[in-house]
């Protein structure tokens, strides 16, 4: 039987949705089929970030027929990224339900910082450049921009940022009747300037040796140079000054008139001309290229050939335990006894959670101390917000969210009805994650390094999944009677949860 070799990738953004799918062919990937859908879904993003009906219709519309191209994919050949419309939408969750009815696979919606460093990968893997560049990626989408910069060879930026200004967003809020003027046109100019303001000097201080740019408004600047005659399409501080000149002459988007510009790129040039113009003078460049390669590329790279996914986030999990200091003993004991009980329970349970869910339980454990930096006493409330609040490589949203709830939840009491909608995990494995995650650190609060773990055996009580039973050897109880009195506080902590019941046996 021969082995599926295609592999898709669907981006939702702000301006279009995007399917790209590819197969391998003697270590090559090879693309064999696009589709474009312009959604303009942020043009359906109220004055309060709620989608109206008739944005999240047509995005379920589109998913609706990406959905008949992707029939017989197995999952994992797929992975669906949303960007910042969905990121910001106060009723995602809508969009996100009514998708999943005519479209089988998970939808995860990125950062923006997770992006840009997506984003800068996609550019880098496809560009040639020098081992002593600094590189200077920029993409600016329908609803934000995202900036990221690296050094060298290295494939993971050492800076990346989204800023809240797009191509849509802007012609919304400076260009409302799409007419043109000088005086909307630097508003739109000077407000993207301002989004950056705040890194200018950093970014100038890194010696930026390449840059390139990325997507939809970048790529038509390039094309119209050709238009207008520039061979090598670079541009240049003099080139873009011309080029706003011109643009400065048509009365109205639709006015506009290269032989490269689509009239649905007419929607929304002006305003992305006027957020590059903004970056492009306050960073002081004199040169950027146009790359044809940015988010979907970089998303591909991770998907089918490049370095393994998970392996990003346990590099993220270990930089973070490096710089809030974290006592590496002892998280290690955690995940271990994490591991060590959820084999346990995995074998009873009439459920399977998968590996990729699986892991995060792993690096709660590992990081859920990350806020002892601050005060122990209300550790789990400091770790989740700084795993909520930080930037993580490798997680989109929902995972860093997930991450975040497991630690805020893994001691004192429980507020199920706290607990944050999501859309790719399921509550029944939330819940026994979390569990197992409070189990593992209790028996652990004593700090010993040489703990028997086999004196631990975790029993579910008739199959179901919150009520656990915990047999602890009674030789190891009489040497540490304080685990009685912690597991005591934690019946109490279980009995006011429907249907969670925590039982202590000693034998």
């Amino acid at each position: 039987m021969n082995r599926f070799n295609e592999y898709a990738v669907v981006d939702l953004g702000s301006n279009s949705f995007h399917m790209v799918i590819a197969r391998i062919i003697n270590g090559v990937v090879q693309i064999i089929y696009k589709n474009k859908i312009n959604i303009h879904l942020a043009t359906g993003l109220k004055a309060n970030n709620e989608l109206t009906e008739s944005s999240i219709m047509r995005g379920v519309e589109c998913l609706a027929l990406f959905a008949e191209r992707l029939n017989g994919f197995p999952p994992e050949h797929i992975r669906v990224v949303a960007t910042h419309t969905l990121r910001v939408a106060k009723n995602r969750h809508k969009f996100l339900m009514a998708a999943a009815k005519v479209f089988p696979f998970p939808i995860e919606i990125i950062s923006g910082q997770e992006e840009a460093r997506l984003i800068y990968l996609g550019t880098m893997t496809a560009e040639s450049t020098s081992p002593t560049d600094t590189k200077l990626v920029i993409d600016i989408g329908g609803g934000s921009t995202e900036i990221a910069i690296g050094k060298g060879n290295d494939l993971t930026p050492l800076i990346v940022a989204s800023r809240p200004m797009g191509c849509v967003t802007y012609t919304k809020q400076f260009f409302y009747e799409q007419t043109i003027d000088a005086v909307s046109f630097q508003q739109a100019k000077l407000a993207a300037e301002q989004q950056i303001e705040s890194m200018i000097s950093r970014l100038k201080k890194m010696n930026i040796t390449a840059a390139f740019g990325t997507s939809g408004t970048i790529k038509s600047i390039y094309h119209i140079l050709l238009d207008l005659g520039v061979s090598d399409g670079i541009i240049t501080p003099k080139r873009l000054d011309d080029l706003i000149s011109y643009v400065l002459e048509f009365k109205t988007f639709n006015d506009i008139n290269y032989p490269s510009l689509s009239k649905e790129r007419k929607k929304v040039f002006v305003s992305g001309l006027a957020i590059f113009s903004g970056i492009f003078s306050a960073l002081g460049l004199q040169t950027l290229q146009f790359s044809p390669c940015a988010l979907r590329e970089g998303v591909f790279y991770e998907l089918i050939d490049g370095p393994n996914y998970q392996d990003i986030r346990k590099n993220t999990a270990q930089s973070l335990s490096e710089h809030y200091n974290i006592d590496q003993r002892h998280a290690k004991q955690v995940v271990k006894t994490a591991k060590y009980l959820f084999s346990q329970w995995q074998k009873q349970a009439p459920i399977t959670i998968p590996p990729n869910l699986e892991s995060i339980l792993y690096w709660a454990a590992q990081l859920h101390e990350v806020g002892l930096k601050i005060n122990f006493s209300s550790i789990h409330k400091h770790s989740s917000y700084i795993l909520q609040n930080s930037n993580l490589p490798g997680f989109n949203e929902e995972q860093q969210l997930l991450l975040s709830t497991l630690v805020r939840y893994h001691r004192k009491s429980i507020n199920i009805d706290e607990l944050s909608y999501f859309s790719l995990f399921e509550y029944k494995h939330i819940i026994s994650l979390m569990q197992i995650l409070r189990l593992s650190i209790l028996i652990n609060n004593q700090r010993n390094a040489d703990i028997d773990l086999q004196a631990f055996q975790l029993k579910l009580l008739e199959n179901k999944l919150a009520k656990i039973t915990l047999e602890i050897n009674q030789e190891f109880v009489e040497n540490n009677k304080l685990i009685l009195l912690d597991l005591a506080q934690e019946q109490k902590y279980w009995e006011v949860i429907d249907d969670w019941k925590l039982s202590i046996v000693i034998c």
